[in-house]
């Protein structure tokens, strides 16, 4: 099989209906997404297209890129792209194979079952103490070629930790990917080019682009020593490699046995074939990728030493992301700056576009080995690609108030609900509070955000003191709401402390109408707020029943 000639990626036309396509089909204007059984297969389709399209488009330059985004290729035109990679893309036979390694061997070799290929799936440790709880074992037990195909693409995309010499990818163990998707009802390729620099760009990004020998861009060409020298624990660092490299690095020692298992109907799409992929051979100490390597798909951090990418963390994407993600954010706390990606779509002016971009943000929320959740979500940009650079940067001020101020809303609320509840050095997961906080106010976030940004690209000014009350109103309005009816006075009456409620809710209304919320969003301060509010206090066991 290989997956540049055989159908094996699963789109959606405009009717809802399933298709299995070719790569060099993508330009058909009928698909409007990718449409696996899986959202983190869909994730990683995305990533192989935009990798496949980016290491092989020839465009060199804006006119040539702007001319592809309304007016596709053809199937041969793509087909003459892809004809040089064509050796990569080969999932089985004797020689090398797509994202498998070429030089396993035999020593240290463990065979595994193809459901350990799916993140999720309980590991040996979990089965042995019969703590699969919620994912269970033994659901997926062989795959159609072309689903072990994207289980493995997506394992090496997102690579967690998985013991001794077990590598994570160069973005780390489930790195937060954001692509931009194009305005409207696009197809399918609009949305996949609007993630494809041209070709000068590319090759400038990161990564040495006279490193033309293949296996500099597709490591499973080769054994893995030739790019791990002097030693298997080597470090691979992203000058050692070609651009094309960041789209196929392969952290895992990985060779699927295929032809060994009868046919049948596949686990995951449940389609007939007549020879299943039932289990794989895998090895440590794949390639170590250490060092600053920048991945134009996702967003980074500054950390004490470099850039490091962004994951997903437990409490889920969202609007309080939208700044770090879209425009990037300095603050105190953390400095981000968004993909390249995005930072080059917002270059991009609106009308070459028609209309206003998406973005699309997804990945794993890992804990080492353990996926906790998969997110995914879709992030408005509004008009931002018509601002001016100076345009934006107000937006990114105003917006970082608001977040500021949300952020201090939510922790008063979460505090005011421990002390009705418990006490104030009660321990435990409370995430849950704050999630509910930021899904209540995401809408008026939206709604403010917009009227913002259209002012702005009109070059008109809103009035920021009378928005800033606004939003002021919405998370005090929120907090209490949501203090009185979904939290501390939710439960059963007679479980209930009436003493201690009513002091938690006053010092959550003093807090939420005190100085630093209105400080953070430079709202004026009255002399009357400048009391300082009282702290919340441990209590005796007597006053915590």
């Amino acid at each position: 099989m290989n997956l540049l000639h055989d159908p094996w990626m699963p789109v959606r036309d405009d009717q809802g209906r399933r298709h299995w396509i070719t790569p060099d089909r993508l330009s058909d204007p009928a698909w409007r997404a990718f449409d696996a059984d899986r959202p983190d297969f869909n994730g990683a389709l995305a990533q192989f297209a935009i990798g496949l399209l980016q290491t092989t488009t020839p465009v060199a330059d804006g006119i040539g890129w702007r001319k592809l985004l309304n007016t596709p290729p053809d199937a041969g035109t793509l087909q003459q792209w892809f004809e040089p990679v064509t050796a990569a893309l080969v999932l089985d036979g004797d020689g090398p194979r797509f994202m498998q390694d070429l030089d396993l061997g035999s020593d240290g070799v463990a065979v595994n079952e193809i459901a350990a290929l799916l993140i999720e799936s309980p590991g040996e440790q979990t089965v042995k103490n019969n703590a699969d709880h919620f994912v269970k074992r033994a659901q997926v037990n062989a795959l159609c070629r072309p689903c072990a195909a994207l289980a493995l693409f997506t394992l090496q995309l997102n690579a967690p930790s998985g013991g001794a010499g077990h590598r994570t990818g160069l973005r780390g163990g489930g790195p937060l990917t954001t692509l931009v998707l194009a305005p409207g009802e696009a197809s399918l390729w609009q949305h996949l080019w609007m993630n494809v620099v041209n070709r000068p760009d590319f090759l400038a990004h990161g990564g040495d682009a006279a490193r033309v020998d293949p296996q500099r861009s597709f490591p499973w060409l080769g054994p893995l020593s030739a790019l791990q020298m002097p030693t298997p624990q080597g470090e691979l660092a992203q000058s050692q490699v070609h651009p094309a490299h960041l789209f196929w690095a392969m952290p895992r020692r990985i060779r699927l046995d295929i032809g060994a298992h009868a046919g049948g109907l596949c686990d995951n799409c449940g389609r007939a074939t007549a020879s299943l992929v039932s289990r794989y051979a895998t090895k440590n100490y794949g390639l170590n990728y250490k060092g600053a390597w920048s991945h134009p798909l996702s967003p980074y951090y500054a950390s004490k030493e470099d850039w490091l990418p962004l994951h997903p963390q437990p409490d889920g994407l969202g609007y309080r992301h939208w700044l770090a993600w879209v425009l990037g954010a300095a603050n105190n706390k953390q400095s981000t700056r968004v993909a390249q990606v995005v930072d080059r779509a917002l270059s991009l002016p609106q009308r070459t576009l028609g209309g206003p971009l998406r973005l699309w943000a997804f990945g794993y929320d890992m804990d080492n080995m353990k996926a906790r959740c998969w997110y995914e979500s879709t992030l408005p940009m509004y008009g931002l690609a018509d601002c001016s650079t100076d345009t934006r940067k107000g937006v990114q001020s105003e917006v970082a108030r608001w977040l500021a101020a949300a952020e201090l809303a939510g922790m008063y609320l979460r505090g005011a609900v421990k002390d009705a509840w418990f006490s104030a050095d009660a321990r435990g997961d409370f995430s849950h509070i704050d999630a509910t906080f930021w899904s209540a106010t995401e809408p008026a976030f939206y709604r403010q955000l917009q009227a913002l940004i259209d002012a702005a690209r009109e070059a008109a000014e809103l009035p920021p003191l009378p928005t800033r009350e606004t939003w002021h109103a919405v998370l005090t309005r929120t907090a209490l709401r949501l203090f009185d009816d979904t939290f501390a006075g939710a439960g059963a009456v007679e479980r209930q402390n009436p003493r201690r409620i009513a002091l938690a809710h006053k010092q959550l209304r003093n807090s939420l109408y005190g100085p630093k919320l209105k400080q953070a969003l430079a709202l004026p301060v009255d002399a009357s707020d400048t009391k300082a509010p009282r702290k919340s206090v441990k209590r005796t066991p007597k006053e915590t029943t």
